[in-house]
């Protein structure tokens, strides 16, 4: 896989001619919106590390590099928009760090021909390489993550969890859906009863999911939310009494 997405990448390169005088690496940050704590510091260190390579190397095998950045603000539709307004720059290779934009660049960048790196997130069945040529989402995804937490919790029960409730609080996005169907499969094949408590974003107000779980006392709670979203559930657990060491995120 890492060998076809590097020829991907020289094949992109080759096809933007002799005039292009840098490598080309689009940025499709988010410094501003309700997740901007976590997208500043992801696209300062990337705009750092190729500056680093610039600076110390010279570039990458003799090319110097160049960052375009564009703000998407965690908006699928910006991120559609950025895309459209950096591809004809040279554009090696997109990481658009949202599964919302990830969705709408899926068709798009298989029809231009320039790969996409969706490290550990975006569409998780674009695993398949067979249906999804230009997508590229290892060294993990939704479904492992999903699957590693049923395994943990299987780890701690003697590998019996039959007749436990399990629930899932997730970002209401793409994003937090993605582990659904496989938390689904789990909990037919291991007799526990999957709750699934969405939170819009961006998840400043879960009161109404954690009376539910208040109510329904579920034995463990799974977190699959992003930004804010996180601390506030960690607040309302606490205001609750739900005991943290069953809150897995």
């Amino acid at each position: 896989m890492k060998m076809k997405l590097t020829t991907m990448a020289l094949t992109a390169l080759m096809a933007a001619g002799p005039a292009m005088a840098d490598l080309v690496f689009p940025s499709l940050s988010y410094r501003t919106g309700p997740f901007a704590a976590g997208g500043i510091p992801f696209a300062d260190g990337y705009a750092d590390y190729f500056t680093l390579l610039n600076e110390r190397d010279g570039g990458i095998g003799g090319v110097m590099t160049r960052v375009i950045e564009c703000e998407t603000a965690y908006n699928t539709e910006k991120g559609v928009e950025c895309y459209e307004a950096t591809k004809n720059e040279g554009s090696l290779i997109y990481q658009p760090l949202s599964t919302g934009i990830t969705y709408q660049l899926i068709p798009r960048t298989t029809a231009d021909n320039i790969p996409m790196h969706t490290l550990g997130y975006g569409r998780t069945s674009a695993k398949n390489g067979r249906v999804f040529s230009h997508t590229f989402n290892f060294p993990a995804n939704y479904w492992d993550g999903a699957s590693g937490a049923v395994n943990y919790l299987l780890e701690i029960n003697n590998n019996d969890i039959s007749g436990k409730k399990v629930a899932l609080v997730y970002h209401n996005s793409a994003y937090g859906k993605e582990p659904i169907p496989t938390l689904e499969a789990l909990a037919a094949k291991h007799g526990f009863e999957l709750l699934l408590l969405p939170v819009d974003s961006p998840g400043q107000e879960q009161k109404s999911q954690w009376l539910q779980i208040r109510q329904q006392k579920p034995d463990y709670v799974l977190m699959w939310g992003w930004g804010v979203m996180n601390q506030v559930a960690i607040q309302e657990a606490a205001n609750i009494r739900f005991p943290m060491e069953n809150f897995i995120g």
